[in-house]
């Protein structure tokens, strides 16, 4: 029986970023499905406050977008109430909210709650917000505890895009009750790397023999862009190796600077900015190791798609990924970004084509049979029908 589902998602496409992702497929599977979608964001400028896109219902709510966006604050006015009537026309069957921090998660919550409607949250990270500065962490922490105070008043249900998010929402005392894994589309990915939009390796004068690291995502600090930067251009001369860093955020200038001072001749380090998925595809093509040192993560999105492109993945410990990588045997699981650790894993990587192979493919098989968008659509589906227990934490 068709389903109306209600998604509140803070940011949403075109900004990118892992819950945008997570957002929009989940969307278009529940859609798959027979199910109506609606998804409720942040109005960022230029853009309609109301559209369906791709059978997507959307609307934008006025906001303050603090912090270069990362934290959209609500609007009070008119704009905001006319939204709010038109969602409660909607007679929706289920509310999904991603993210617990956001002035539009409580929103969320407070509607379906208000409105009789039941109500999950989705956990996706594992670690508090960070900004690299002592005290705006330290206020940073002290908001995200209060407002997930205020969220546990209206939702009772809590999932997590992975076991490890479940194990972070605990330190806010929540039991979650499953998990609703983040995924990737294969077919899709597979389709893009068929018939690549770019020649990565032509467009650079990359060699056969040349080793290809790359990274995509946020530039944020917490992502550990410069120590994988120190752990390249550190690596074993004799090697020719290439890292390629792909995406923008705040330090996208300062990561720019880093990287032409630091490369030479057999160590370069190449900023591509912003670039869409076909790209990203290409990209991953013609890597051979794809890294992402993060302080934090729920389930990476991009590890998803490395894995999808048979790379071989190097990962910290603080992040859902573990869920999908088994250290030493498919892939590489690290306990911090530290760059000698770095260093070493690269290097080992590199030294041993035949194990990275194996690794990578083994982390694509276990990609397919379990990280998919249908499997997660019907995990929501399961939890409108019925309650579930606690998750057990192995994470």
């Amino acid at each position: 029986m068709s389903k109306r589902y209600c998604i509140f998602s803070a940011q949403y496409l075109p900004h990118m970023g892992g819950v945008e992702r997570y957002t929009y497929y989940l969307s278009k599977e529940l859609i798959k499905l027979g199910n109506k979608v609606t998804v409720v964001t942040s109005k960022v400028s230029g853009l309609p406050e109301h559209e369906i896109s791709e059978g997507i219902e959307i609307y934008r709510m006025p906001s303050y977008n603090l912090m270069d966006g990362r934290l959209p604050v609500l609007k009070p006015g008119r704009k905001t109430r006319n939204v709010g009537k038109a969602l409660k026309a909607g007679k929706y069957d289920f509310v999904l909210i991603n993210t617990r921090f956001y002035f539009l998660s409580v929103y969320g919550a407070a509607f379906a709650k208000k409105n009789k409607i039941k109500s999950a949250v989705v956990e996706h990270g594992t670690g508090h917000l960070t900004f690299n500065n002592r005290i705006l962490d330290m206020v940073e922490n002290v908001y995200e505890h209060g407002i997930t105070a205020v969220l546990k008043h209206y939702c009772h249900n809590y999932f997590g895009v992975s076991k490890a998010c479940c194990k972070w929402s605990s330190h806010f005392g929540i039991k979650s009750k499953g998990v609703l894994y983040n995924s990737i589309d294969v077919d899709e990915m597979e389709k893009l790397l068929e018939s690549p939009v770019k020649d990565y390796k032509k467009s650079f004068h990359i060699g056969d023999e040349d080793i290809v690291i790359t990274f995509t995502g946020r530039m944020l600090i917490e992502k550990g862009i410069y120590e994988l930067m120190d752990a390249v251009t550190s690596m074993d001369a004799s090697k020719n190796v290439v890292l390629f860093m792909a995406g923008d955020g705040p330090e996208s200038q300062n990561m720019m600077k880093k990287a032409q001072m630091l490369s030479h001749k057999n160590k370069r380090i190449i900023p591509l900015g912003r670039i869409d998925y076909p790209h990203i595809a290409a990209l991953l093509k013609i890597t051979d190791i794809y890294c992402l040192p993060s302080v934090s993560e729920g389930f990476p999105t991009s590890v998803l798609e490395a894995a999808a492109a048979k790379c071989f993945v190097i990962t910290t410990y603080n992040s859902g990924a573990r869920e999908l990588i088994e250290n030493g045997v498919s892939g590489t699981i690290l306990k911090d970004n530290n760059p000698e650790g770095l260093r070493k894993a690269l290097e080992d990587a590199v030294g041993n084509d035949e194990y990275r192979q194996s690794a990578a493919l083994k982390a694509y098989e276990e990609l397919k049979s379990r990280f998919t968008w249908y499997s997660t659509a019907m995990e929501v589906e399961k939890s409108v029908r019925r309650k579930s227990k606690a998750v057990k934490d192995t994470a």
